[in-house]
């Protein structure tokens, strides 16, 4: 990724913009063996306690690092109960990437996120449904099933 997905001009501006980026060398003891690296790259979402929310493991092409962070930085927020906040994430994923691997997860989360902050199931569904009709060959609308049968 130190050859194509750091350096892109775009990824540059969102780490900056909204990470602070540590780059841990993949033998680094005991950040490895804490955080249960195997392979490189791993890229972990932590929050201000170091409470991991998201990872990945493996290669990103820019077009997709950014939308896997932003998505990552969505699940964070909202396992932080910050309702607002990943929904500002998760929106901007499905409205700036609708086409990236992340987009799917956006969706079915921003439904939960919904449901969690409201408690009305509509969200849910309109998850359901949205994934239907953009991703249905994902994963996550198989998550979703049961939210067809919700009024």
């Amino acid at each position: 990724m130190g050859a194509v997905t750091y350096p892109d001009a775009k990824v540059i501006e969102f780490v900056n913009s909204r990470m602070i980026p540590v780059k841990i060398l993949f033998d680094a003891q005991p950040y490895t063996s804490d955080f249960n690296v195997k392979w490189t790259p791993t890229i972990i979402i932590l929050d201000e306690m170091s409470k991991e929310h998201h990872r990945i493991v493996g290669f990103l092409p820019p077009e997709q690092f950014i939308p896997a962070i932003l998505l990552g930085i969505g699940k964070s927020n909202f396992e932080l109960d910050r309702f607002e906040e990943a929904l500002a994430d998760l929106d901007n994923v499905i409205a700036e990437y609708p086409n990236s691997k992340a987009a799917p997860e956006a969706i079915y989360l921003r439904g939960v996120v919904k449901y969690k902050s409201t408690h009305d199931p509509k969200p849910l569904k309109a998850a359901y449904e949205k994934l239907q009709a953009d991703h249905p060959d994902s994963e996550w609308l198989d998550r979703a099933l049961p939210y067809r049968l919700l009024p």
